[in-house]
């Protein structure tokens, strides 16, 4: 039995929740989706607030896109991910377990977000990096290139972590501070 129905509104779809599970109560209106493909009728995921997900994106398990957040391209939100606020996730980018996107974060191109890790303020996860386990990347920091952030490490200010670099355990990255190359950080 589907979940939920699809109502015409402009280029996309607002969904309607056709029964209840998890949070969701058989009525609540949801946010917009572009087709049916974008949401799960599985698990308790859901698209909520002014939240779009479109093109070939998808959102399933539990997890939930909401505020005014995007998932589009071939961005995959899953498990018990949320991705809320104004933040973007797309491209070939992929958010899951139990970790969080929001406020203006940006996660794109082929980047990984997983485990309990948190993605937020103005930060921007790109290209091949990872971001896992309980890591945390904040304000105006940038990951990408091939980087790993993972352990309990902590990327923020104005710091970036690219090309090859690892960091990871209790790591602090901050200020100004750039990690690249093949340079591993682990405290």
């Amino acid at each position: 039995m589907k979940k939920y129905e699809m109502i015409k509104e402009g280029r996309r779809f607002r969904i309607r929740a056709l029964k209840d599970f998890g949070d969701v109560k058989a009525g609540d209106i949801g946010g917009l989706i572009e087709k049916e493909s974008n949401l799960s009728h599985g698990g308790n995921c859901w698209v909520l607030d002014e939240a779009k997900v479109s093109g070939n994106a998808r959102v399933y398990g539990n997890a939930w896109v909401s505020v005014d957040a995007r998932v589009y391209g071939n961005a995959f939100v899953s498990e018990n991910a949320n991705v809320s606020g104004n933040a973007r996730v797309y491209g070939n980018a992929f958010v899951s377990g139990d970790a969080f996107v929001y406020e203006n974060a940006f996660v794109y191109e082929n980047a990984w977000v997983s485990g309990d890790a948190r993605v937020y303020g103005n930060a921007w996860v790109s290209e091949n990096a990872w971001v896992y386990e309980n890591a945390f990347v904040s304000e105006n920091a940038r990951v990408y290139g091939n980087a790993r952030v993972y352990g309990h490490a902590w990327v923020y200010g104005n710091a970036w972590v690219y090309e090859n670099a690892n960091v990871s355990g209790n790591a602090r990255v901050y200020g100004d501070t750039q990690i690249l190359s093949d340079r591993y950080t682990r405290i």
